[in-house]
């Protein structure tokens, strides 16, 4: 049915987004500003403009959220070992995917750079044939240029493409992209219903990989 499959990472591949919530929460907290967990959920899957405006605006203004955004990112440095493990199931699907010669990709908000780090890091980098993130596109999720461009470099047609999805943004992105969404959602509900299916996690998708993809 599909000839190629392309993933998000941050929610999908990697549990990073409870991570980095926590120590966004942590350093305005320290700093004496308000930023809950539910206010922090409402940028969780956006672009980077986006979740800087929304983060801006929470906080109080830019200074406020370049000052909790660098204390955030130092924070973030300072942690020892793998800062993003890999979510339960990604390094089983992806060398399932492998052995199926289904080629894959990723398509990312994070620019790409960070994307191939946090990817080697966690020695999943080599199992992507295709890497694009969000500094490589003029509009974020949920536009459609990220999983436009990583199709492109994959050298499939959108239509061929199967996403694998974790938020709304990302959802709708792949959709208008051309593509089918396998939805998993990670910290935020949603209210995207046009998926091809909705899953708890990627491991439920193993049952599914022959009826997905050709041997």
């Amino acid at each position: 049915m599909f000839t190629a499959a392309i993933f998000d990472m941050d929610g999908l591949l990697l549990d990073s987004e409870r991570v980095i919530m926590q120590a966004w929460l942590s350093c305005a907290r320290e700093q004496g500003m308000t930023l809950s967990e539910a206010d922090f959920l409402t940028v969780v899957g956006a672009g980077a403009a986006e979740s800087r405006a929304r983060l801006t605006q929470l906080l109080g203004g830019a200074s406020a959220f370049e000052s909790v955004r660098s204390q955030a990112r130092d924070k973030l440095l300072a942690r020892p070992g793998v800062v993003y493990p890999l979510k339960p199931g990604a390094m089983q699907i992806v060398s399932m995917l492998r052995q199926r010669g289904v080629p894959c990709g990723v398509a990312s908000s994070t620019r790409v750079s960070e994307v191939r780090r946090r990817l080697e890091k966690v020695g999943i980098l080599n199992y992507f044939q295709a890497v694009a993130g969000g500094d490589e596109v003029p509009d974020s999720k949920p536009d459609p240029a990220v999983y436009l461009l990583a199709a492109q470099r994959l050298g499939v047609a959108p239509e061929r493409c199967l996403a694998f999805e974790d938020t709304d943004h990302g959802a709708k992105a792949a959709h208008a992209a051309g593509m089918r969404v396998v939805l998993i959602p990670d910290l935020r509900s949603h209210d995207f219903d046009a998926a091809l299916m909705e899953l708890p996690s990627l491991e439920q998708a193993f049952a599914h990989l022959d009826r997905w993809f050709h041997a």
